[in-house]
């Protein structure tokens, strides 16, 4: 039994966007060490070169394509690139995005499109690439990268969280209709926390400290773990990381009025710190591109980043015990949130 799962397992092709830096980086590095052959879609140079050099040390097969995920056929053309070059496409892992940190009225309307059209589309485009390949043969897994803020905004991220907000819908309709159609590809979603990757030094930035991540935060190690897991367990509806996940989530469903609240007051001053903003901003253009440097998967937070917990073992864990855990967690977390208003 356990080598015929590793045999089924292992040695899949696996398509990840945004892999040049941070989670996909990171997912990329996951997929290579079980032997995989990945590709790597993104918009950079440097960074995907580099990525293809790790993904080829830690054991897997690289092919690099570099594309714009919210062109259309563009991603087609990178779908086709994959299969005309490994085959096929087992695993398409969308996660490429781009934001601003700014109050409403401070982002332009074209800023607004940008990041719905990288964010939002960009998974809707590669979730059809994927979906032109994967259901001839009825297999496959199209996992969606999401956040805690596909069901919770917080304030300064109005564009992003649209946009997550709007994947997480675009996912459940997708489902539903997989399901009506028996159909053997599935999709998954992975709901992450805070993270330390290297967005923080690259968005678009008009607060007046530095760009960081809401803590807790936990490296992208840990969402790449989650990642690989639910391409290979992708019935499950989707997966929580990290227990600030859990705590949000929960929290939004039993007080969402308290935590608009407690919001307001918290979380201007928990997105930024003291510090000029002088990263290159990627909304236009790669960080990493010609004339830019490899910012690698990790940001600058090491020094508080927690390479895991609990939550994630609970959260991978089926049956009612570890549903209890899981919500447990967040209702204890949960309610020392609300107590804090």
């Amino acid at each position: 039994m356990g080598k015929t799962r590793t045999r089924h397992q292992h040695g899949r092709v696996v398509v990840v966007t945004g892999a040049s830096g941070g989670v996909g980086r990171a997912t990329a590095r996951a997929f290579a060490a079980r032997g995989d052959k990945v590709a790597l879609l993104a918009r950079g140079r440097k960074g995907l070169a580099a990525a293809a050099d790790d993904v080829r040390q830690a054991g897997g097969e690289a092919l690099v394509i570099g594309v714009d995920v919210s062109d259309a056929t563009a991603v087609d053309a990178a779908a086709q690139q994959v299969v005309d070059t490994f085959g096929h496409i087992d695993v398409w892992v969308n996660n490429a995005f781009t934001g601003v940190f700014a109050p409403v009225t401070e982002v332009a309307p074209d800023e607004f499109r940008r990041v719905t059209e990288v964010t939002y589309l960009g998974f809707v485009f590669g979730t059809r690439a994927a979906l032109r390949h994967m259901l001839p043969r009825d297999r496959g897994t199209i996992v969606q990268v999401g956040s805690a803020l596909a069901y919770r905004g917080i304030p300064l991220q109005s564009a992003y969280c649209g946009a997550k907000h709007a994947i997480q819908g675009f996912n459940e309709s997708l489902r539903c209709e997989l399901l009506h159609a028996r159909s053997r590809v599935r999709t998954t979603m992975v709901q992450m926390p805070g993270l330390n990757t290297p967005q923080f030094d690259w968005v678009l930035n008009r607060m007046p400290g530095r760009a960081r991540p809401v803590a807790p935060v936990y490296q992208p190690e840990v969402a790449a773990r989650a990642i690989v897991h639910a391409a290979s367990h992708a019935r499950r509806r989707e997966y929580w990381v990290g227990g600030s996940t859990a705590a949000t989530l929960v929290a939004n469903a039993v007080a969402p009025g308290v935590l608009d609240r407690y919001l307001a007051r918290t979380n201007f001053d928990a997105q930024q710190e003291k510090g000029p903003h002088d990263g290159p901003a990627n909304l236009w253009a790669p960080a990493d591109g010609p004339h830019g440097d490899d910012f690698g998967a990790h940001g600058r937070f090491d020094d508080e980043a927690v390479g895991g917990g609990p939550q994630q073992w609970v959260s991978r864990n089926r049956g009612w015990a570890g549903a209890v855990l899981t919500v447990g967690a967040g209702v204890l977390a949960a309610r020392k949130l609300v107590g804090r208003r």
